[in-house]
């Protein structure tokens, strides 16, 4: 279930994560949280496709201001069919650009 209330300024706000689909970014994910600590972060999130379990995607991480290139591979899909949530494991993340 998703919290409804504002995230205080001391909470860190998820990153933004998109799908690239040949460099072009493809919003596809709500991120609900982020666990863990590079390598093998895992990012939550609902979307409205259903990828492969094991499958890698080429993403971009944006957070706090960076902008990061990576691999996403998904882990799982948890939760019952009408509320799944993909679990997507972070790795191979290129040098991250500060974004404009």
């Amino acid at each position: 279930m998703m919290s409804s209330r504002p995230a205080l300024s001391s909470e860190a706000s998820p990153p933004r994560l998109v799908v690239l689909d040949g460099g072009r970014p493809l919003e596809v994910f709500d991120v609900l949280g982020v666990s863990g600590r590079e390598p093998g972060q895992v990012i939550r999130v609902r979307t409205a496709f259903l990828f492969e379990v094991g499958e890698e995607l080429a993403v971009r991480l944006e957070s706090d201001g960076t902008v990061t290139d990576a691999v996403a591979r998904v882990r799982a899909h948890t939760g019952p069919n009408d509320a799944r949530i993909t679990e997507l494991e972070i790795s191979e993340r290129a040098e991250p650009e500060a974004s404009e």
